[in-house]
C-alpha cells in the first residue's frame, strides 16, 4: 500500500507519512565543473592560467548553434559567401541580356536552375511558347511585307499638299501592329478634338489688346476751390515741401500714423512724388496701380488699370508728370498721372518680362532704361517711342539700375552675381566686378552724396560700392542683422544719408546708422515680410512700408 501512496494506508496501520518530493529535470550544469572552474579567474588577475580553445570562446551562451560552423578544418574553405556557398552557373552575356529585357518588355523569364521552366508571368509564357524578346521578332520576310505597306516619303521641295516630304516619318496604309522592337509599347495620351483650346494668355505673348486702359477716379474732389488737381503740392502745411531734399536733419520713426489698405495682392513697388513726396505711388500683384495722398485726408485718389498681370515695377519721371509701369505681362506703359490716361505703349524686341524701369535723372533726356528678364538693358525714348540703345553683357537677369556720378553713368547688377558700370549711351561696360564669394544683388539705393550705392546682398547683409571711378567695395561697410534671403527686399536712405533702412522677412524694419555701421533701431512693423520700404524726402522721420498683404503703412 506504501507503494500506492502514502495516503491510502489502512486504518489499523500507523499514521500516514509525507513521500518525498521527486524532481524530474533539476538545474544540472552541462559544462564540466573542471573546465569552468580552470577558466574562471579572479578579477585581480592579470593573466589567464587556461589557454581557452577557439571553440569555447566562439560559442554562444545560449540559443541553437551555428549551422555553417565545421567542428574540424578551416570553415572559409567551403565558403564564399557570408551566409554559406554560392553556386555558380555559367550563362552568357546575351543570353542574360536577352532574358533581361525579356522579363521587363514580357514579364516572364526562363528559370535557370529548372529546365524548361519560367519565372513571373506564367500565363503569357504558355501563351507565346516561351518565346524571348529575340525570337518574338518578325522575320526577314515577314518586315519586308509590313514595310511594303509603308507610304513613300515624297519630294523633299514639296511642303503641303500631295507628294509632299514625310521623310522617316511616312505613315503606314493600315493599322497594323508593327514589328516588336524588344521595348515595351509606350502609350500616349491623346487630347480629345471636343477639348476646349488653351487660352491666349497662356500660350502666346503678341499684342492683346483686349483689355484697354481705364482710369478711375477716387478721391473726394478732384479740384479744388482755385481749380488745381492733386497734382498741386500743397502750401498749408507745416513743412515746406519745395525746399531741396536733405536739407533738414532726419530721425528715426517710432509710431504707425496711418494705413493704407486697398490692393488685394502684395505690394511691388512704393514710389513718393518726386521731390516734394505729396503723393504715393503703389504697384501691386493685382494688375493695378493706385495713387495716393500723403497729407490732408490720406485717401485714395486714383487707380490706373491696364496690365494683365502682375506689375513688376514703376518709376515716376523726373518731373512726377508721368510715370512708367512694366508687368508680367511684357508689356511697359507711359501714364499721365493727373489725368490717368496711358500716353504709349513700350515692348522689348525679344518680348522679356521687365524687372526694374528707371528713368533718367535729367528731365530733358525722355528716355529711359528698362532691366528684363532676359539679362539685356533696353534704353527707349519717350517721345519717338523707339528703342535707342540695347547694353547686353549680363548673364542673367537684370535686378537693379542705378544712375551715378552726375548722371552721366550708370551700375547695374544681375542673377549673375556680378555688378557692372556703364557710360550712358555707350552699350560697353567700364567695369566689371564679379567675386566668387559675391551674392546677387537685388535691390539698390543711392547715397545723397553721390559717392556710393547701397546693395541689398543675397547673403543677409547690405554691401556698399563706391559710384566713383574706381567702383570699389567699401569692405568698412557692412550692415548686418536683417533676413532677407528668398526675397527681394527694398533698401532705402534717408534723405540726409545719416541713416540706413531696409526691410525683414520676419515683419521687421531695421535702421542702421551709416557712419558706424551699426544698428540703430529695430521695429516690428507686419507679421508677415516686409518688402517694401520708402523715406519720405522732406519729412524728417516719416517712412513708407509694405508687405506682402497688401497693406502700406506710414510711420513717423
Amino acid at each position: 500500500m506504501a507503494l500506492l501512496g502514502g495516503e491510502y494506508a489502512s486504518s489499523d496501520e500507523e499514521p500516514p507519512t509525507t513521500a518525498p518530493t521527486v524532481v524530474a529535470a533539476p538545474d544540472v550544469s552541462l559544462d564540466d565543473p573542471m573546465r569552468l572552474q580552470l577558466m574562471l579567474a579572479k578579477p585581480t588577475d592579470t593573466a589567464l592560467t587556461y589557454n581557452v580553445p577557439y571553440a569555447d570562446l566562439a560559442r554562444p551562451s545560449q540559443g541553437p548553434a551555428n549551422p555553417y560552423q565545421v567542428a574540424s578544418g578551416n570553415p572559409l574553405k567551403r565558403k564564399n559567401a557570408l551566409t554559406g556557398d554560392a553556386e555558380e552557373t555559367s550563362i552568357s552575356d546575351a543570353t542574360f541580356t536577352a532574358q533581361h529585357r525579356t522579363f521587363q518588355s514580357l514579364g516572364y523569364a526562363r528559370d535557370p536552375t529548372v529546365d524548361g521552366a519560367y519565372v513571373g508571368d506564367l500565363a503569357l509564357a504558355e501563351a507565346s511558347g516561351g518565346r524571348d524578346i529575340v525570337q518574338a521578332r518578325y522575320s526577314k520576310e515577314k518586315s519586308a511585307e509590313y514595310r511594303k505597306k509603308r507610304l513613300k516619303k515624297g519630294d523633299a521641295s514639296i511642303v503641303d499638299g500631295e507628294g509632299a516630304y514625310l521623310g522617316p516619318w511616312a505613315p503606314y496604309e493600315e493599322k497594323e501592329e508593327s514589328p516588336s522592337s524588344g521595348e515595351e509599347d509606350v502609350v500616349e495620351a491623346v487630347v480629345p478634338a471636343k477639348s476646349t483650346a488653351v487660352t491666349k494668355l497662356v500660350s502666346d505673348y503678341q499684342d492683346d489688346r483686349t483689355n484697354s486702359e481705364t482710369t478711375e477716379f477716387n478721391g473726394t474732389a478732384q479740384y479744388d476751390y482755385q481749380g488745381r488737381t492733386y497734382m498741386h503740392v500743397p502750401q498749408d502745411l507745416d513743412i515746406d515741401l519745395r525746399k531741396e531734399p536733405g536739407s533738414q536733419k532726419n530721425y528715426i520713426p517710432k509710431k504707425l500714423i496711418h494705413t493704407w489698405k486697398s490692393h488685394t495682392k502684395a505690394i511691388n513697388a512704393v514710389r513718393f512724388f518726386p521731390n516734394s513726396g505729396h503723393l504715393l505711388l503703389s504697384a501691386s500683384a493685382d494688375t493695378k496701380v493706385k495713387l495716393w495722398d500723403v497729407y490732408h485726408n490720406r485717401e485714395l485718389l486714383r487707380t490706373y488699370s491696364g496690365h494683365t498681370k502682375s506689375v513688376t515695377d514703376t518709376t515716376f519721371s523726373p518731373t512726377g508728370t508721368h510715370f512708367l509701369t512694366g508687368s508680367y505681362d511684357r508689356f511697359l506703359k507711359l501714364w499721365d498721372t493727373e489725368t490717368g490716361a496711358c500716353t504709349s505703349r513700350f515692348q522689348t524686341p525679344s518680348k522679356a518680362v521687365p524687372h526694374v524701369l528707371r528713368f533718367h535723372p535729367s528731365a530733358d533726356t525722355h528716355a529711359f532704361l528698362v532691366g528684363t528678364s532676359d539679362k539685356k538693358i533696353v534704353q527707349f525714348d519717350t517721345r519717338s517711342g523707339e528703342m535707342t540703345q540695347e547694353y547686353d553683357h549680363h548673364l542673367q537677369a537684370v535686378n537693379t539700375i542705378t544712375f551715378c556720378d552726375d548722371n552721366r553713368r550708370f551700375i547695374t547688377t544681375s542673377d549673375d552675381k556680378s555688378l557692372r558700370a556703364w557710360e550712358y549711351d555707350i552699350p560697353v561696360p567700364i567695369k566689371y566686378i564679379a567675386e566668387p564669394y559675391m551674392y546677387s544683388m537685388v535691390r539698390a539705393a543711392a547715397h545723397p552724396n553721390g559717392k556710393s550705392v547701397a546693395f541689398q546682398s543675397g547673403d543677409n547683409q547690405i554691401v556698399v560700392y563706391a559710384s566713383t571711378d574706381r567702383f570699389r567695395q567699401n569692405r568698412k561697410k557692412s550692415f548686418r542683422g536683417q533676413n532677407n534671403a528668398g526675397y527681394a527686399i527694398d533698401v532705402d536712405i534717408s534723405p540726409d544719408g545719416q541713416f540706413v533702412v531696409s526691410g525683414d522677412s520676419g515683419g521687421y524694419v531695421c535702421f542702421w546708422d551709416w557712419k558706424t555701421c551699426k544698428m540703430w533701431h529695430k521695429i516690428k512693423a507686419d507679421e508677415g515680410p516686409v518688402v517694401r520700404v520708402a523715406w519720405h524726402p522732406q519729412e524728417s522721420s516719416k517712412l513708407v512700408t509694405a508687405g506682402l498683404e497688401g497693406t502700406i503703412k506710414f510711420w513717423d
